[in-house]
């Protein structure tokens, strides 16, 4: 059934300079507002232990305007300062829900810089885009069209740290469910091979970050030798930043084809609940973790199956996938991480160790969802909540953190 989403679709565009000279004003009293707005929100729970609301801070922005000192906040359209209180609304409701951390100050350099644009302060006719208070449409590189008669609802407007412009239309799209497929899936992720499936098919990895190492090798040690505040510095850290923005292009491209391709050819994907963020703790693997960037691959997962109709099963992560056997289901006591072929003790299965884990990803995924069903059927060695409850690697433990 088709059905109605909020979609973003971000391109690239070239402002003039007097374009840019304004969207960077515009930029750094987002980034003032944002930071005056949580100095003050931050002082009157300290001191007089009391929680600030939205309108008690759009009216502080509006007596801000009026002094000396901030009146140039007024050259600048409204709508994105206004924006950016409502950010921090929603960052501190997050806060008090218990569901992120306290909010931080917004960085010159280390904050993407961004502005956000509501429908008072932009117009889009005929594939052109005005922004409030700019000369003229922007020049923005249509990479696709938006959906057939889109109307834009919120216009974003960000340069990254490699000094490109981006700017993000958010349209309602209509998306319809795939064909069915009718097959499953089970998707070991690793670091050799991307990812392994049960059909017995290896995704290499690409490495991206590696592939690029001794070029942002070089580019790191020319800023590092660069003076702090020169000139010099800042277009050293341009050509790290142009390096990182390569990186991450290469990866994010791969990432999509991948999951789209898994999405488009499978019913059901099944995947483990990886804790990459106790993995990462590993000093050996975090850099090749990392560069894998399995979180963002499960993240593009589960929006495309919900999209497409499709199911996405995440099995829980102490389940032992790789030291099960996938034929006969026998658990093995140990398997240290160097024997890259599973032999079984039981039965005559030889098979290739991230093959055999992804099998047992997969049986596990359809048990557990014929039991989520009520067929009353529970992989072995789960809990009785029908989350799997058994430890994925029985590697010695140090602080919590499994040794890999």
């Amino acid at each position: 059934m088709t059905r109605s989403v909020k979609r973003a679709f971000k391109y690239r565009f070239y402002p003039t300079p007097g374009q840019a000279e304004a969207l960077a004003r515009t930029f750094g009293c987002v980034r003032l507002v944002y930071n005056k707005a949580l100095h003050e929100r931050t002082r009157a729970h300290t001191l007089d232990g009391r929680r600030v609301s939205y309108a008690e801070s759009s009216a502080a922005l509006t007596q801000w305007k009026r002094t000396e000192d901030l009146a140039f906040l007024t050259e600048v359209s409204s709508v994105p300062l206004q924006q950016a209180l409502r950010h921090l609304q929603a960052a501190f409701a997050n806060f008090f829900a218990k569901r992120a951390k306290y909010p931080r100050f917004k960085s010159r350099k280390r904050s993407r810089s961004s502005a956000e644009y509501t429908r008072s302060a932009f117009t889009y006719r005929n594939g052109r885009l005005f922004l409030a208070k700019l000369d003229g449409p922007l020049a923005i590189a249509w990479s696709r069209p938006l959906p057939e008669g889109a109307h834009p609802s919120t216009v974003t407007v960000s340069r990254d740290a490699a000094g490109r412009w981006f700017v993000s239309l958010l349209c309602e799209d209509w998306i319809g469910p795939l064909a069915p497929a009718g097959g499953a899936v089970g998707v070991d992720a690793g670091l050799t091979a991307l990812v392994t499936l049960s059909t017995g098919e290896k995704i290499p990895n690409p490495r991206c970050e590696r592939a690029d190492r001794k070029r942002l090798t070089k580019a790191q040690r020319a800023l590092a030798r660069k003076a702090k505040g020169s000139a010099n510095r800042a277009k050293a850290r341009l050509r790290v930043a142009r390096v990182h923005a390569r990186i991450a292009d290469r990866r994010r491209d791969q990432l999509h084809q991948l999951t789209t391709r898994l999405v488009r050819e499978n019913q059901t994907v099944v995947i483990e609940d990886l804790a990459v963020r106790n993995m990462v703790r590993n000093h050996r693997l975090a850099r090749a973790i990392s560069d894998a960037s399995w979180r963002q691959m499960r993240t593009l997962l589960e929006y495309k199956a919900r999209w497409y109709g499709r199911e996405l099963v995440v099995i829980d992560r102490w389940f032992p996938s790789s030291k099960r056997c996938s034929a006969c289901g026998h658990l093995k006591a140990a398997l240290p991480l160097g024997e890259r072929v599973f032999r079984c003790d039981a039965c005559p299965l030889v098979l290739d160790r991230d093959v055999n884990a992804a099998r047992n990803i997969l049986a596990a995924g359809l048990a557990e969802r014929q039991n989520a069903c009520g067929a009353g059927v529970r992989p072995q060695g789960s809990s009785p909540g029908g989350r799997l409850a058994v430890k994925q690697e029985s590697h010695p433990v140090k602080g919590g953190i499994p040794r890999l």
